[in-house]
């Protein structure tokens, strides 16, 4: 099984992520071959499920960046490989609870496996990727590590729960949404980025920045996903485009549109997000509202000022190709909505 990464993404004219994935792509062949191995089981539901969601496509940045945060410190052993297995893993069942929560019907334009083989199977498939992402980190033997990981894992669920109070809500701040996007996804990047140099017995300083870099490129990737649903295509966002809004999902841009918008405004988002009136021609409507008070260039100014946050701190940093391809990655990552 190849690096699930299309090389068109550097056809662009813009940043790519061709050097991350060029520097990572020996290591991520064997994570590879580990997700396969750990996915299967004697119980032939399992794999079914998991390999559906796992060969359905995805640029896999997340392992890539615990791989490439562990070579730019010098590391050489296997570790590092178990530990992004461990973080894809992580996502992978991440995205298996979303979509049951959520009731999405489409992931990467496939179905969604609740669609084929039922919420429980979901569910209970995403509970055994996370157990094997833990046995695999015990593997590691690194407490460390260990700590970050499970940390992760717990402040991503805390994100989840969040998620579901601000649900419907369009009195939910700007301040409120950061919370849940710092947790939902956020603590993922900043988890997978800081056990790279973890694993390489780097510096505090070292761990302190990767950790920052990992956060904040975290907010300025789901900034720019809210922003593609609103403007972008099913290809760079991985699903359908308006899946948040016919989900009743209150992302940055609903939120700003609706407090900028009149009372009569305000009143749409009511029916369409509070009472599911969204179908197309009330996307269509949305679409227009959110372009008409600037809620699409403020979301992406929002990510920039994330991006450039996870910039500074790889500042310290010494020159390096490992330095040069993370930081592409951050204008990869908030240049996709152009």
């Amino acid at each position: 099984m190849g690096v699930v990464v299309s090389m068109e993404e550097g056809k662009r004219g813009q940043a790519s992520i061709a050097a991350l994935v060029g520097l990572t792509r020996a290591d991520m062949g064997r994570v590879n071959e580990l997700i396969l191995s750990k996915a299967g089981s004697d119980v032939e539901m399992i794999p079914e499920v998991a390999n559906h969601l796992i060969s359905s496509g995805g640029k896999r940045l997340r392992p890539m960046l615990t791989l490439a945060a562990a070579q730019m410190f010098g590391y050489s052993g296997d570790s590092h490989v178990k530990l992004a297995a461990s973080v894809e893993f992580m996502h992978t069942a991440t995205l298996l609870h979303d979509d049951v929560v959520d009731e999405s019907g489409m992931r990467r334009g496939k179905k969604t496996a609740r669609t084929i083989w039922g919420n429980q199977a979901s569910v209970l498939v995403g509970d055994f990727l996370l157990g094997q992402a833990f046995r695999m980190m015990v593997e590691v033997g690194s407490l460390d590590c260990l700590d970050i990981l499970s940390a992760a894992a717990t402040v991503i669920a805390e994100g989840e729960v969040m998620q579901l109070g601000v649900a419907g809500n369009l009195e939910t701040t700007e301040d409120e949404y950061l919370s849940v996007i710092k947790a939902k996804t956020a603590a993922l990047f900043s988890a997978a980025a800081e056990v790279g140099p973890v694993i390489a017995a780097a510096s505090k300083n070292d761990r302190a920045a990767l950790r920052s870099y990992g956060t904040n490129l975290g907010l300025a990737f789901q900034l720019i996903d809210d922003a593609l649903d609103y403007g972008g295509s099913a290809k760079d966002l991985g699903k359908n485009v308006g899946d948040d809004f016919r989900e009743g999902k209150v992302t940055l841009p609903v939120i700003l549109s609706y407090r900028r918008g009149s009372e009569k405004e305000r009143e749409f988002w009511r029916r369409a997000i509070e009472q599911d009136q969204n179908g197309d021609e009330e996307l269509e409507q949305a679409c227009g509202l959110i372009a008409k008070y600037d809620a699409i260039a403020d979301t992406v100014a929002r990510a920039r000022h994330f991006g450039g946050i996870a910039r500074d701190g790889l500042a310290p940093m010494e020159a390096s190709a490992h330095k040069s391809a993370l930081l592409e990655v951050i204008d990869f990552c908030v240049n996709r909505v152009n």
